[in-house]
């Protein structure tokens, strides 16, 4: 009884129109974004484009992505470019690059300033060569 009532295109349609939207969307929410996030606007013109995009959605976001698309492009990889350089050194500096050749430097100049007694240097010397 449902397929006299919903046939098989309809239900095609029907799922075409709802990924259609889901994309716009997306791509409405993308453009805002990058309207906010650009450095090389003004002020003054993302005010313009706001307002375009409110007032004529459709036609402001397809102008928008007609005349910016390439920037929008290039703000999203010099964004990633950057979250990848901080973490790379988030990871540097978590990470480190001590050896124990480095800790056995540390641990002879804590011994010769008289922090560590000759007891406590051996004893981590013998834990950190085995």
């Amino acid at each position: 009884m449902l397929s006299y009532v919903y046939p098989l295109f309809g239900v095609f349609w029907s799922m075409l129109f709802f990924f259609v939207f889901i994309m716009w969307l997306m791509l409405l929410f993308r453009v805002f974004a990058d309207i906010f996030r650009s450095d090389d606007l003004s002020g003054f013109a993302k005010v313009l484009w706001i307002i375009f995009v409110i007032i004529v959605p459709f036609l402001g976001v397809f102008v928008y992505v007609i005349a910016r698309g390439s920037s929008m492009a290039q703000h999203q990889m010099d964004r990633m470019q950057g979250q990848q350089q901080q973490f790379d050194s988030y990871v540097r500096e978590t990470a480190g690059s001590s050896s124990s050749a480095d800790e056995l430097s540390k641990l002879a100049q804590l011994h010769t300033q008289g922090i560590l007694t000759d007891a406590e240097f051996a004893t981590q010397k013998a834990k950190l060569l085995g």
